[in-house]
């Protein structure tokens, strides 16, 4: 072999090739097909992700991506978002496409600002013309030019969230896709061509319609769509806020930063906050009084700020007279030898029967009985469960609060009649976009939160963070998403600033992260995610906020 050769190492199937250079990573990989047994949607690229279009001119670290992995699922969607773009504007010129959120499995659409019904019979003509696109297998073509072109491209296409949001950052140039007669943007990559989609489905849904993906668990099938009527509720009265004071993408956030209307952007999403708490409580008050709630539950995913929900409400509950007591489910953990274990042998401390369900619910009935209880303490160093006098009695004035992951789920309190519960879900469910055809997605959130929080409470990098973040993930969707739609209420803990105001803090410790590393490529994806955003200056924010949970400089003791 000469030396002199472009040699790239492929981690896919641990070897080095040759190259002469100026080829793209999807006529290099065609040789090792037959070896790598998936279709490569994307690659990593020295831990970026890049299009399969990329071309190689130096020596490279690749890693190709299937529909397994977590980035390329995102490479999926998005494709998937702009052969819906092109069909709709195909079929109906003039038409504005919106991809609102994700849920039930899928990711919901609208026609923005239109009164046309999306009708069955509508959905279905824009089905067929996906399906033709897809079976045209047309090119993803990636291009870039000077940011003031792109912008005057977009404003002829119509496309005056995308114009906003280009004429708010400061980047020189801008890439956009172009797909047949159409162009879009996103901040990440796109599969080759349209053939690649072959798996995907668009259901009626609500008054707009559900774009499916592959399946996370059978990717040869489209997503199942699950109803989440209560979910979908939270998330519409969040839209309508938006709508209300006039911010519903980045473009006009950023907009009102710059013209320093952030002060009264943050009172009025705190507001709204205040609103919803007090309205939570005045529901349990009511059940209360009637002889009902004795217990309330709390639950929600990792970083969706369950912790600071549940001393707003406790406030909320003390100005009505009702006077909050806190159970700390950790304390009922069994003994670490008896801890179930995962699929790679480590205990599994968010299985919910990590928990002693027989003796929590002991104590719970004894509780609502009138009875004192001793309560227990669990040693995080020797793994065991103690009693070191702590006692618990509930006066007639007194509710229970209990905060932890399993608070949904029905086999966490199956002793306790259903009248004396209630059950209260969290989460950060974000309405705000970047544009139009890129949404904010609510996981991506609670990351960039639980990045900022540990750096600065834990001592944990970003890059382990990161590293963990997948295993949480996995976590949430077996023990708390398919329980969502039990609560009896929902907080929607987002709030409409956060992104920007969090954005310094989570600038810094992701541009930490190696680029050497394995996490890199998501702190890259985030870090390009946040380049979108105007920072926005945290002191304003009030020191009860949820955010302060994150941030700092909270009123709250965790």
């Amino acid at each position: 072999m000469n030396i002199s050769e472009l040699q790239i190492y492929c981690k896919n199937t641990e070897e080095y090739i040759s190259i002469d250079g100026g080829e793209t990573l999807l006529g290099i990989v065609q040789p090792l097909l037959h070896r790598m047994k998936f279709t490569p949607l994307c690659a990593f690229v020295n831990n970026q992700a890049e299009d399969l279009h990329f071309r190689v001119y130096r020596p490279k670290h690749v890693e190709y991506l299937g529909i397994d992995h977590p980035s390329a699922q995102r490479v999926y969607a998005r494709s998937l978002c702009m052969v819906l773009y092109k069909a709709i504007n195909d079929l109906f010129p003039g038409k504005r496409l919106r991809l609102e959120h994700s849920i039930s499995n899928g990711y919901y659409c609208i026609l923005k600002h239109d009164k046309t019904t999306l009708t069955p019979e509508i959905i279905g003509r824009i089905k067929d013309r996906m399906a033709e696109i897809i079976a045209d297998n047309i090119t993803f073509i990636r291009r870039e030019r000077l940011t003031t072109d792109v912008i005057e491209m977009f404003r002829r296409q119509g496309l005056n969230d995308k114009v906003r949001l280009l004429s708010t950052i400061d980047d020189l140039y801008t890439a956009y896709y172009q797909l047949g007669d159409i162009i879009d943007n996103f901040y990440g990559p796109l599969v080759p061509s349209t053939g690649y989609l072959k798996v995907w489905d668009l259901q009626p849904y609500e008054n707009g319609m559900l774009l499916l993906g592959p399946d996370a668990e059978n990717p040869n099938q489209p997503a199942t769509m699950v109803p989440q009527p209560k979910m979908f509720k939270a998330f519409t009265e969040y839209i309508a806020f938006n709508d209300i004071i006039g911010i519903d993408d980045v473009g006009y956030l950023n907009k009102a930063i710059n013209s320093r209307q952030a002060p009264l952007l943050i009172n009025v999403a705190e507001a709204l906050h205040n609103k919803m708490f007090a309205s939570i409580a005045a529901e349990i008050t009511r059940r209360y009084h009637e002889g009902g709630a004795r217990v309330v539950l709390i639950a929600g995913p990792s970083s969706s700020g369950k912790t600071t929900s549940s001393k707003r409400l406790a406030v909320q509950l003390l100005t009505n007279y009702i006077v909050p007591k806190v159970i700390e489910l950790d304390n009922y953990f069994v003994d670490r030898a008896h801890t179930p274990k995962d699929e790679s042998g480590e205990y599994d401390y968010e299985s919910i029967y990590a928990l002693d369900l027989e003796q929590f619910n002991t104590d719970l009935e004894c509780l609502l009985a009138g009875e004192t209880v001793d309560m227990p303490t669990y040693n995080f160093t020797t793994g065991e469960r103690e009693y070191r006098g702590n006692t618990l009695h509930l006066d007639p004035n007194n509710i229970l609060l209990i905060e932890g992951i399993h608070g949904l789920n029905p086999e966490l309190t199956k002793g306790i009649p259903e009248q004396q519960k209630f059950r209260l879900y969290v989460s950060a469910l974000t309405t705000l976009s970047i544009d139009d055809h890129n949404w904010v997605s609510t996981s991506d959130n609670r990351l960039l939160r639980r990045i900022v929080r540990d750096s600065k409470y834990r001592g944990i990098q970003a890059r382990d963070t990161i590293a963990r973040w997948g295993s949480v993930r996995r976590g949430e969707r077996k023990w708390i998403f398919p329980y969502q739609e039990n609560a009896d209420a929902t907080f929607n803990s987002s709030l409409l600033f956060e992104l920007a105001a969090m954005k310094p803090q989570a600038e810094a410790v992701l541009k930490k992260v190696p680029a050497s590393s394995p996490e890199y490529a998501e702190a890259y994806r985030l870090l390009k995610f946040l380049s979108y955003f105007d920072p926005l200056d945290e002191a304003d924010i009030p020191s009860n906020s949820l955010l302060r949970e994150f941030l700092g400089g909270s009123s709250f003791d965790y």
